[in-house]
């Protein structure tokens, strides 16, 4: 058995559209900020510690270091994340829309199957025929809940401009592909299902049709489904024959929640 990381990283070094900042508070800072927050709880603790007094000292701890603490301040849209229907709008299927914190378990532990879409440029769009060709060349048939990669090389992008800009998007006819075999989950090494902005928002810009702006995502209020954004190293999977992890972290009433993807060979 082996396990390959599906994932990439919430960094704050990498381009992003969204602000990502990572707090650090260092071993050597730690007895500081542990002092300012617990003495910060009172009127009387605040004036002491503004005086000096503290209730900790370096000199009280092993090696003189506290604990390290980090504060993630990002988007549930950046890194590896799943997106479920309150992201697409406030309802689906005439229905209210469900949260990330809702996405059944059972759905986030299924077989795996990778489609080859790499020769796809980034202003196409996926299709199904797209997928019944990819599906053709593993000569593998799609059963319920089978979650669903698709490959298309995306991901070396991460970290620079041309990731949010270099990439094909998922067209209507792929998702109901998917949703009429009874997938649950597809997933993505791409930003994003739809195609990037540089297409889809000059696109509609100058039609106004609003069929040009953000279709797949909208498409997600007329049927249900999850989809997984931002994976990376699907090359390094074969077509079938491996399980697919993907459980969210549970974040209370969000239309996304970040999740470290693996695959199980």
């Amino acid at each position: 058995m082996s396990l390959i990381d599906l994932s990439l990283p919430i960094d704050d070094a990498a381009f992003e559209v969204h602000k990502v900042a990572i707090e650090r508070v260092s071993h050597s800072a730690g007895v500081e900020k542990f002092n300012r927050v617990i003495m910060g709880k009172t009127f009387s603790g605040k004036i002491r510690y503004l005086f000096g007094k503290r209730i900790i000292k370096k000199e009280d701890l092993p090696d003189e270091e506290f604990l390290s603490l980090e504060v993630v301040h990002a988007p549930v849209h950046v890194g590896t994340h799943l997106d479920y229907t309150f992201h697409y709008g406030s309802t689906s299927g005439g229905l209210p829309a469900k949260t990330a914190d809702e996405i059944p378990l059972e759905w986030c532990y299924c077989d795996g199957v990778k489609l080859d879409l790499t020769h796809k440029k980034p202003n196409e769009t996926i299709e199904a025929a797209d997928l019944e060709a990819a599906l053709a060349r593993i000569n593998y048939t799609l059963k319920a809940k089978d979650i669903v990669l698709l490959h298309t090389g995306a991901d070396k992008f991460f970290g620079g401009p041309k990731y949010f800009s270099d990439y094909p998007g998922v067209g209507i006819s792929a998702i109901d592909y998917l949703l009429d075999k009874g997938i649950k989950i597809f997933g993505v090494d791409t930003m994003g299902i739809d195609r990037p902005y540089r297409f889809m928002l000059a696109e509609f810009l100058k039609t106004r049709d609003v069929k040009k702006f953000y279709p797949a995502h909208f498409h997600g209020r007329s049927r249900e489904f999850i989809h997984i954004e931002r994976l990376a190293h699907l090359e390094k999977l074969p077509g079938c024959g491996f399980k697919v992890i993907c459980f969210p972290i549970r974040i209370k009433t969000t239309g996304a929640a970040w999740a470290r993807v693996v695959a199980i060979i």
